[in-house]
């Protein structure tokens, strides 16, 4: 099992600008260092900067409560040392390429980050766990930002993705622009804890059964809910829009789907309580129309082919390299 592709990641990260914040490869240094993990055509990968990159994977891994086998941590010890590398070769040749990258836009990725956080000592707190400073943070997007540079004008700008291709992959992946059946629905709901006592239930469920009489003497559904339902859609008059098969609990979705238009339930009881519902409109399984999905198509095969392109211009690049790993 593969926990990193650190190849991967380093062309994501400079194709779609992936932030070495949840990454945080340190920039190499450029002078000599007593402690290597890796030289890129004389420039030096610290052995410090290797092993914090390591960490931020492993925890990763550890707070997905998956554990590592002796095999797959010197797999994923190969792969975050090999990101670093090509990290560090596709940016050295943004350089010489003379890629340059606005501080407006460093500014702007990192104002996107600090937004993840609920306000800034929130942020402060989650770079010291990291043993980073908002400095390096900043350095790592300008480098991100510098190898999306490249990559887009070396790889991005000359994919071109046909017509042909994109009703290609329209025909051979019918299963992927299916619409499954869908219906329209609201419901009262009457809350019942799972742990209420015989007392509570029964009077929870007088209580649907009195707004079941009201209905039935020809009571308006939306503003019986307005009134008397216990849920979060009670103020919408019980509107929960259309959704599909397994959405809902399963003793309402298997009632709500056997019913027709304008049909009105009996009483359903789920571990939320019960519930009456009324089915407004139902639409049967339909394939979206190429027309509808071709944009769709065409972004992801164009996503495809940079991503591929990506990948044989970093190996282009490192075959042109003095690499020297020292782990």
């Amino acid at each position: 099992m593969k926990f990193v592709k650190s190849r991967r990641i380093c062309i994501i990260t400079a194709i779609f600008i992936i932030t070495m914040f949840t990454l945080p490869a340190m920039a190499a240094d450029p002078k000599p260092a007593g402690d290597k993990a890796a030289v890129v055509n004389g420039v030096v990968i610290t052995r410090a900067h290797y092993d914090k990159e390591l960490k931020v994977h492993m925890e990763r891994v550890s707070r997905q409560g998956r554990q590592i086998s002796d095999d797959q941590l010197t797999e994923l010890k190969n792969e975050v040392l090999d990101g670093l590398i090509e990290r560090e070769v596709l940016y050295q040749q943004s350089q010489k390429a003379g890629i340059k990258v606005d501080d407006q836009k460093v500014d702007e990725q990192l104002a996107g980050i600090k937004k993840r956080f609920p306000n800034d000592a929130e942020f402060q707190k989650a770079l010291t766990s990291m043993n980073l400073t908002e400095a390096e943070v900043r350095t790592q997007i300008k480098r991100g930002l510098a190898i999306r540079g490249l990559i887009d004008r070396e790889v991005a700008d000359k994919i071109v993705v046909t017509e042909d291709e994109t009703k290609a992959y329209y025909t051979d992946n019918p299963r992927f622009f299916k619409k499954p059946e869908q219906v329209k629905a609201s419901h009262i709901l009457i809350k019942v804890e799972p742990t209420a006592d015989d007392a509570a239930k029964a009077a929870a469920r007088k209580k649907i059964e009195d707004v079941r009489k009201k209905l039935a003497d020809g009571g308006d559904f939306a503003e019986l809910a307005k009134e008397y339902s216990e849920g979060p859609s009670g103020p919408r008059g019980g509107d929960l829009g259309y959704f599909g098969r397994g959405q809902m609990v399963k003793p309402f979705d298997d009632a709500v789907f056997a019913m027709q238009v304008d049909q009105v339930s009996e009483v359903v009881e789920t571990r939320f309580g019960y519930h009456l519902i009324k089915v407004y409109d139902k639409k049967p399984e339909e394939t979206l129309a190429y027309a509808e999905v071709k944009d769709r198509i065409s972004e992801r095969l164009k996503r495809e082919k940079i991503q591929k392109g990506a990948q044989g211009y970093v190996e282009n690049l490192k075959k042109d390299a003095k690499i020297e790993k020292l782990l």
